[in-house]
Parts: C-alpha cells; structure tokens; sequence
C-alpha cells in the first residue's frame, strides 16, 4: 500500500516516534511505501510532501518536534479545502491516510473519511484531554519539565521568602498542572476545571506562612479560571487560530499581582511556555508513541478506517474518531480528591 502520514496541531516530543514506528514496521512487514506531508493538513491542501523511507526515519527516535513539521491549518477555512486535501490524495495515488493529532486534527480526518478517504488516527496532545485514551504521548514529557522546573523554584522561593506562581499549558484540562503540582510539591494547583476564589487562595499561602512555612509555590493551568470572572480564562489577545481557539497566557502574572495585593508577600509569576513541548521524548512517551505508531499502521491493514488508536488498560485497541473527538478527558473527581487530600489542613486550595 502506499500510506500518507501527517502530523498536525502543536508539536510535542513523541512525534517522531510514532513516524518512525510507522515507517519501520510498514516497510519490515507489510512492504508499505509512504509519502509524508508536510505541516499538517496545509501539506495536503498546498501539495507539500516529502519521501519517507527507512533512511529518513533513521536517528529520529530521541528527537522533539516532527521530522514532517506541523500547523494548525483547518481545511473547512480555506476555498476548496476539503477538495483540495483528496485532490492531492489521489494526484499521490495514496490508499490510505494516518492523521497524528488532537481534536482539531482528528475532527478534520473524521470530515474527510465521510467524504470516502481512507484514513486512521493516531492521538496526540501535550494536554492529555483527547477523549477514548487514557494517555497521550508528549504529556509525561511535559510533565518531567515542569517538575524539574519546579524543583528549581523551589530553592529561589525559599531563598527570597517568595510566593513563586508557575503557570503550565492546559486550556480545558488540568491534567499537567495536577501531576507535575503533585510531583513537584506545590501548595496550591489551580485546574480548569474548577474556577478558584482567589481570597481563599491568599488565605491558604497567608496561614503556610504563619505556620513558618516563609515561601509558597502556586501551579497554575493556563486555562484556570477566577470565580468571579464569569468563568472566562485569561487570553493573551482577542485573536484566534483556524479552530476557533483562543490564545491563552498571562494568568500567572494576573494571579501574583493578586495574590501580593492581599498577602503582602512578594509574588513572582514563571511562564514555561513552550518549553514543556521541547526537546527529547521520555523513555515512557518514547515507547507509548511507538506502541502508538505500530497500531496504527496495523489498524491501516485491518481496513478499520475512521478509527483512531488509542490506549486503554495498558492495551492499543481501535475506537471510533467519532468518540474519540466527542469530548475532552477532563481531570476526574478521583484526581481532584488526592489534590484535596495533600491540602486538608490548609482548607480549600485547589479551585474549591
């Protein structure tokens, strides 16, 4: 078969694993050619493609990014789009698609499978919201950053008697902001998923204080929402991209101008941006994206088309893109009780 890969939406360490995962185990067993294109669906709709062949998937296990490189291009927002994209399928004489992407990415693979392409998904967000799976490669990755990155504040934090806010990627699910908080050690996770009061939030840093606890580490989702602003998340701008998302940033340094307003105590905001999506893959996100890869591509020789792989009790199994599209993976009560657990002596922190 002659297979088109692309990689679509934000990057995030893994990608190439899954490429190569792909490439290696198509060629070894099923004598598979594949052509990838490149920066996501603009690959297809612009006719941007590139060989993939052992040679070009060689070295490329420990590397960030994509190899195929990525965009947020949406086809339904550009003339002919969807054409566009199956006019170049067929022009490459292409049997089948594997799409590596989110939401956005899988929703548009979801459109052109009801027009008659052959396509397979394969998840892909740093946020670990994509819904039917029960880990996205990328995610521990980014959670060994910003666990690291906390480790550091920590040792400036107490050395200044500051309070140090670190605000961490994760629009609609928390999930990021709850492990790395977890592993890190902070004193207060705010997630999406419950808006914060932010007095209680002073008032919880105020009594770690009196308590001769002299600093405080706050983490923060770039999505968390205050109580009192009619639920909206803080945006860098009023601008959006091709999906309708807004471009969110800028809570931590909003919250710690808060926070030292009623507590007195100097406040320090820590963007780690994109940094959480740089750099090598972990061992973990390294093996899940190949498991990952290698699903996919039998899934491809299975004909179940209009499904995306996905992992569910440490298994790769085949659900619908319809599902796996139909709603975000939220942080779950379970979760949200061990953040409550670690701070039941300090009252409500985390967004209670």
């Amino acid at each position: 078969m002659k297979i088109g890969i692309l990689t679509g939406g934000g990057d995030c360490p893994g990608l190439n694993a899954v490429i190569r995962a792909v490439v290696r185990k198509g060629v070894f067993h099923y004598e598979d050619e594949f052509v990838g294109f490149l920066e996501g669906w603009r690959g297809l709709i612009e006719d941007q493609s590139m060989p993939l062949d052992l040679d070009a998937v060689s070295g490329i296990l420990p590397r960030g990014g994509t190899i195929l490189r990525t965009s947020r291009t949406n086809p339904s927002k550009r003339p002919d789009g969807f054409d566009r994209c199956m006019a170049t399928i067929q022009k490459h004489k292409i049997d089948a698609m594997i799409a590596i992407g989110g939401d956005d990415t899988l929703s548009v693979a979801q459109k052109l499978h009801e027009k008659g392409v052959k396509v397979v998904g394969v998840p892909k967000t740093i946020d670990n919201d994509l819904g039917g799976t029960d880990y996205t490669f990328g995610f521990d990755t980014a959670c060994n950053i910003v666990c690291e990155a906390i480790d550091r504040v920590h040792t400036t934090a107490e050395a200044h008697n500051r309070v140090m806010v670190v605000e961490v990627m994760g629009r609609d699910a928390g999930w990021i902001a709850l492990y790395s908080g977890i592993a890190g050690g902070a004193d207060v996770i705010l997630i999406p998923e419950r808006p914060f009061d932010v007095d209680k939030v002073a008032e919880s840093i105020r009594q770690r204080h009196e308590r001769g606890r002299y600093f405080s580490i706050v983490v923060v989702a770039e999505g968390a929402k205050f109580a009192t602003g009619a639920g909206a998340p803080v945006v860098q701008d009023m601008g959006k991209d091709e999906f309708g998302h807004a471009k969110l940033g800028g809570i931590a340094n909003t919250l710690a101008r808060e926070i030292e307003s009623r507590t007195k105590f100097e406040t320090r905001a820590v963007v780690l941006g994109h940094i959480q999506r740089g750099g090598s893959p972990s061992a973990f996100d390294r093996v899940l994206a190949t498991r990952y890869g290698l699903g996919a591509i039998d899934m491809v020789h299975r004909s179940e088309f209009g499904c995306m792989a996905a992992l569910r009790a440490n298994k790769i199994v085949s659900i619908t893109l319809k599902e796996a599209i139909s709603k975000n993976r939220v942080v779950d009560n379970e979760m949200i009780e061990i953040v409550d657990g670690l701070f039941e002596e300090i009252g409500e922190v985390a967004g209670k």
